[in-house]
């Protein structure tokens, strides 16, 4: 049975890598690697080859960056030679970028099954451009693979058959469990001075925050309030490096004491940061679920979440988008005002396994 697992953008390989691992223990398969190439930078995918085991992609589409649409096509054209060179049993995508409805198209129009790796998240907010990945990606799915209840629930008041969605936990808390010992190793806090507790750690990367002046300057002026609290870390996405030149917030940026900016890190380096924060500011998905399960305070710069599972059971907010919002939910922290949370269902590092076995007994015949 031959299985194409599709890896895109960073938060792809965390949760792709448990399956391909698992797969790999079963001679009934034959996974095979596809990396679209849609993050090219070394710290931003090839690092997580190295780090966390991954044999060389078997085709690498090196697609690079563009606009949705210029990238989507690009992925689809490239991906679409390699199916009908192959013809896999199964495409595997995961999460909600470009990456993941370029190849869901292509294999459907094939008629090719999907699985939906962390189907039925949802934001409710159409001007997410994952938002509209997702839902598409769900629609045209032939097995929906969800991390949680909620998922379940979202896909079936949009009509989806329940015989196609498997609640199977979190890909990704496998590959943090996975690895979590390993990032103790890690000499990175040493390197920049910190010692546990003592730093917040600041992502930030989504359009709504860092394409739009306004609000990136917002975030910039809480970050200057709070960094005379405690240090801020911030490796910085290159969509954010670029915004911050394009809107002339450099000079500003650097004057912020205590805000040291670095480049992006590697999967090990970036848990034990995580782990050890203080607290997180962050608009990423996947970070709201690791800090969840390490029961570190999350503060997410932004309006909703398709994972509301960390605000009903674990540690996340979601922040209002002013500087006075930002900081008193940062205070608040600091003051033991925070939640402990507790870890969903089935986020217990098993995850994978229960994916194989819903593979064992799917129906392969397209429909």
């Amino acid at each position: 049975m031959k299985i194409a697992l599709v890896v895109g953008a960073r938060p792809n390989f965390m949760k792709v890598g448990p399956v391909y691992f698992e797969l790999k223990k079963h001679s009934r398969y034959s996974p095979l690697l596809i990396h679209t190439g849609q993050h090219y930078d070394k710290n931003l995918s090839e690092i997580f080859f190295e780090q966390l085991g991954f044999p060389k992609p078997d085709i690498y589409l090196g697609v690079g960056s563009g606009t949705h649409g210029v990238q989507t096509a690009k992925i689809m054209i490239a991906f679409e030679q390699f199916l009908l060179q192959e013809k896999p049993d199964l495409v595997l995508v995961a999460g909600d970028v470009n990456s993941t409805i370029a190849c869901a198209i292509d294999a459907v129009k094939l008629h090719i099954p999907v699985a939906h790796l962390e189907a039925g998240l949802r934001s409710y907010d159409r001007r997410m451009p994952e938002e509209i990945n997702r839902i598409e990606t769900d629609c045209i799915s032939s097995m929906l693979l969800t991390p949680s209840q909620d998922a379940d629930e979202n896909l079936i008041r949009e009509g989806i058959s329940k015989d196609k969605i498997f609640l199977v936990g979190n890909a990704m808390i496998d590959s943090l469990i996975q690895f979590e010992k390993k990032a103790e190793y890690s000499k990175t806090m040493e390197d920049l001075g910190l010692t546990k507790h003592s730093y917040a750690l600041v992502t930030l990367h989504r359009p709504s925050n860092v394409d739009d002046k306004e609000n990136l300057e917002i975030i910039l002026d809480a970050f200057a309030e709070i960094a005379d609290k405690l240090p801020l870390i911030f490796p910085m996405h290159p969509r954010t490096r670029k915004q911050l030149s394009i809107f002339g917030l450099e000079e500003k940026v650097n004057s912020i004491t205590n805000l040291k900016l670095i480049e992006p890190i590697g999967y090990l380096d970036f848990i034990k940061l995580e782990k050890y924060a203080k607290l997180v500011l962050t608009d990423s998905g996947g970070i709201q679920e690791e800090t969840t399960v390490f029961k570190v305070p999350c503060l997410t710069l932004r309006a909703n979440t398709e994972r509301p599972i960390t605000i009903e059971l674990g540690t996340n907010q979601l922040v209002e988008l002013n500087k006075y919002s930002i900081f008193q939910k940062v205070n608040e922290i600091l003051e033991g005002k925070c939640k402990t949370g507790s870890i969903p269902p089935l986020w217990d590092g098993h995850t994978a396994e229960r994916i194989v076995q819903v593979m064992d007994n799917f129906n392969y015949s397209f429909s």
